[in-house]
């Protein structure tokens, strides 16, 4: 196996561009770390807007982690059954709002392949037509430690927006988006976990929840009838980055008490999104 550069090549090409555009006052980064202080003091002189850095930061970051880190679990993907009837397939598609589907074989832990959503409009009115067989794309199949540049490079070639994550015996372990390797980069895109304004809470399945980090851990308490620590902290994004003892990049996970905590949206400054799921 051929080993990954320890140097990507937008790394590289920021560095030249730094030494293009003259900024000789400035002792030129040799690694990565180095590069980031460096924005930052450009940031601070309001050369380059936090937004920005932001996303360049993101950019760094997403060489350094792996599909496992922000896949969606196995236990929580939602698939389809290729035995099932269109009547049945058509609510749980309408149901979980997604676009893409696993589909697997009754009594099989195995995908074989990715039913769209909009492939079923053409069977709304004509539902004695419907082959499921006829109409899955295969799947991608993609190891769990692939890095999520790779993975984006991947998705870009192949035009494909969804891969199934397996693990070292080659079960599927999970499933990637498109989607989720560019939140990487720019943040959180709306999608069926975002929670509006007035929304602290929200509840996605019995045992999920989405949660914003701001959250009051006096709130949280009340909503799920528990007794985390109010004396020491007052959002539920303080206690997890505590508990974690850094700031925490997305993916990241931690339990606490009777629950798990996911990141789902953080910057260089807070979390800002959390997956909760309860483990009573």
């Amino acid at each position: 196996m051929t080993e990954e550069p320890s140097h990507p090549s937008y790394i590289r090409k920021m560095l030249n561009f730094f030494k293009c555009i003259g900024l000789h006052f400035f002792r030129m980064p040799t690694n990565q770390q180095e590069l980031i202080q460096l924005l930052r003091h450009i940031e601070k002189q309001h050369l380059l807007d936090t937004q920005s850095l932001t996303m360049i930061e993101s950019i760094l970051q997403v060489s350094e982690i792996r599909v496992r880190d922000i896949m969606v679990p196995r236990s929580q993907m939602t698939v389809i059954d290729i035995e099932l009837p269109l009547q049945t397939i058509l609510p749980l598609v309408i149901e979980s709002g997604h676009s893409r589907f696993p589909v697997v074989e009754e009594g099989h832990d195995e995908v074989i392949g990715i039913l769209l959503a909009k492939d079923l409009l053409a069977y709304q009115f004509d539902q004695e037509r419907f082959n499921i067989r006829e109409i899955i794309r295969s799947p991608v199949f993609v190891p769990d430690s692939k890095r999520l540049n790779l993975m984006l490079q991947d998705f870009r070639r192949s035009r494909n927006h969804i891969a199934i994550i397996v693990d070292e015996y080659g079960h599927a372990s999970g499933l990637i988006t498109i989607e989720d390797v560019l939140e990487q980069i720019v943040g959180e895109i709306e999608d069926e976990y975002d929670v509006n304004d007035e929304m602290l809470i929200k509840k996605h399945s019995e045992t999920q929840f989405i949660v914003k980090a701001f959250a009051p851990i006096e709130d949280f308490n009340q909503y799920f009838d528990c007794k985390l620590d109010e004396e020491e902290f007052d959002t539920i994004g303080g206690l997890v980055t505590h508990a974690l003892g850094h700031l925490p990049k997305r993916g990241e996970t931690v339990t606490i008490q009777n629950f798990r905590f996911r990141v789902l949206h953080a910057d260089n400054r807070r979390i800002r999104l959390l997956r909760v799921t309860t483990l009573k």
